[in-house]
């Protein structure tokens, strides 16, 4: 059965169509209107080895704020769809990832309680004209909407661009890692509970 979701959310602030494949390649075609979350989500897609196509326009003539949170909105919309009733997943992932002089962490758990522990705070503000501190504010939209619990750390860094390339890249492998089928489970809920 393909883990395939689309996902089309339209507000006065954003419009977005997402087509995601988890069992892909990595191929990613992506427009947000904002090149650096265009590079983000590239990175997502290929080292979470999806296949991502976004088109997105926002009213990023105010700020990118509204679309940048929607883009997670909508991907953790698609994450939860394409996983449909979790059925034979690993549920954890980890991945710890190096980018330069920068070292993080993601560490996630495909629970249905969705919360976001994100300690990854830099002291620069921005990376070209994008405000790092929408990050955070991707990453509480792909938790709530995808019902995953996830935990970022950043143990080294100083470059805000390394940084973001670190973090990114760290929650495409853990993803990749907690969606991977176990054959031990044979097709059976990782809870005990039986349901997620």
């Amino acid at each position: 059965m393909a883990r395939v979701a689309e996902i089309h959310r339209k507000t006065r602030e954003t419009d977005i169509h997402l087509r995601l494949e988890l069992d892909g390649k990595g191929i990613c075609q992506v427009d947000t209107g904002i090149p650096f979350m265009d590079h983000m989500l590239g990175l997502v897609a290929a080292h979470g080895f999806f296949d991502l196509e976004i088109s997105a326009t926002g009213d990023i003539e105010v700020d990118n704020h509204h679309t940048v949170e929607d883009l997670g909105i909508c991907l953790g919309l698609a994450l939860k769809e394409a996983l449909g009733e979790k059925k034979g997943i690993h549920r954890y992932g980890e991945a710890t990832v190096p980018m330069d002089e920068a070292l993080a962490r993601v560490v996630l758990d495909v629970s249905n309680r969705p919360f976001l522990a994100y300690r990854a705070e830099v002291e620069s503000p921005r990376t070209g004209s994008f405000d790092i501190h929408l990050i955070k504010e991707f990453f509480r939209a792909v938790t709530n909407n995808a019902g995953i619990t996830m935990h970022v750390d950043l143990f080294a860094g100083e470059d805000a661009h390394h940084i973001s390339e670190a973090v990114f890249k760290a929650f495409a492998r853990a993803l990749d890692c907690a969606f991977k089928l176990e054959s031990r489970l044979s097709g059976m809920v990782p809870s005990t509970k039986g349901i997620l």
